[in-house]
């Protein structure tokens, strides 16, 4: 790279303050007498007045310091700097329009909120998006503390709903917002190929007593915090979150090579591992412990989206059946979104 290279590429960029300044509404009554050629016509085309429209062109031009129109028994032409500045003016245009769809309910994405990518209710919407692909989704995670921070993000329109396991629907729900459990996840004990419980077919909550179950990432105060807490109270377990959380891979790479440890995961969590982990997922049966997802949302939310992922859900809906389930006394009964 040469040093002509090099310092063209360093600089900083500049904006230009007088354009930093340009008023859209200005900007977008230029355009429409560029098209339509009459002040009149432009003016009723934006549905404000002549004079409007004549103010909006002087302020624009005053901001530039240029003339953009000549006026001629045959409308207004574009002066040169007038047709230099057209195609950027559009582009101007063209941004503003996105940028407002991308907030808009009802012409912006759906919004949906999930812990992770990888669990129950992110699969539930990709069934979602194949049974709806006209409706643009946006899976996100942007409140990974609680559910709380999730409701907030719901009532400030942030996003649009959440699936979260709701702790104290009493304190939570309120304002219209409101939640339906939808979906229960059983959990699965999952091992390396050495742990005394690999070759088990299934277990019971019984049999993993005194066995180190290692879920590293626990945050205190959030719901799968309460849910493991209450899981472990209830049946005597030892549940460890010690140690940094260095995500699932390297809780997979642990695992694969321990004899002692264990965790849990829900039977519908995607997990990814080489095939030389050999790992186990082995069902926990007797009871069987469910994490129960909820769907919240705003009863104000006008986004068409909301109403058909409520619709396919009620559609979808399949709470676990197995013989005998556990949930924590907090969780909320079945009910259709």
């Amino acid at each position: 790279m040469s040093n002509s290279q090099h310092t063209e590429e360093s600089q900083p960029t500049v904006v230009d303050e007088a354009a930093a300044d340009l008023d859209v509404g200005a900007v977008r009554a230029f355009v429409a007498v560029t098209e339509e050629r009459y002040f009149s016509e432009a003016a009723a085309r934006l549905g404000i007045s002549q004079q409007a429209v004549s103010k909006r062109i002087a302020m624009l031009e005053k901001d530039l310091g240029v003339a953009l129109f000549t006026r001629t028994s045959r409308g207004a032409q574009l002066t040169v700097d007038g047709q230099a500045f057209l195609p950027h003016a559009r582009k101007l245009l063209r941004v503003e329009a996105r940028a407002v769809a991308a907030v808009r309910p009802g012409r912006r994405a759906l919004r949906v909120d999930v812990l992770n990518h990888r669990i129950g209710p992110a699969a539930l919407l990709r069934n979602f998006h194949r049974a709806h692909p006209d409706i643009e989704l946006d899976v996100v995670t942007l409140v990974d503390t609680d559910v709380d921070a999730a409701i907030a993000a719901i009532r400030s329109g942030a996003i649009d709903a959440s699936f979260r396991a709701v702790t104290a629907p009493e304190q939570q729900l309120r304002d219209g917002v409101t939640a339906a459990r939808v979906l229960d996840d059983p959990h699965e004990l999952l091992t390396g190929p050495t742990h005394q419980l690999a070759a088990a077919r299934a277990v019971t909550p019984a049999d993993l007593v005194g066995h180190r179950i290692w879920i590293p990432g626990i945050v205190p105060g959030t719901e799968w915090a309460a849910y493991y807490d209450e899981l472990a109270a209830a049946f005597g377990l030892t549940i460890e979150r010690v140690g940094p959380n260095f995500g699932t891979d390297h809780l997979l790479d642990v695992l694969a090579d321990s004899s002692t440890l264990a965790s849990l995961s829900g039977e519908q969590v995607r997990l990814l591992w080489p095939a030389d982990y050999d790992l186990r997922r082995i069902p926990v049966r007797e009871p069987t412990p469910v994490y129960p997802h909820s769907l919240i949302w705003h009863r104000d939310n006008p986004h068409p989206g909301l109403a058909a992922l409520r619709s396919c859900i009620r559609a979808m809906q399949r709470p676990y059946h197995g013989a005998k389930t556990w949930a924590p006394k907090w969780a909320m009964p079945h009910a259709s979104p």
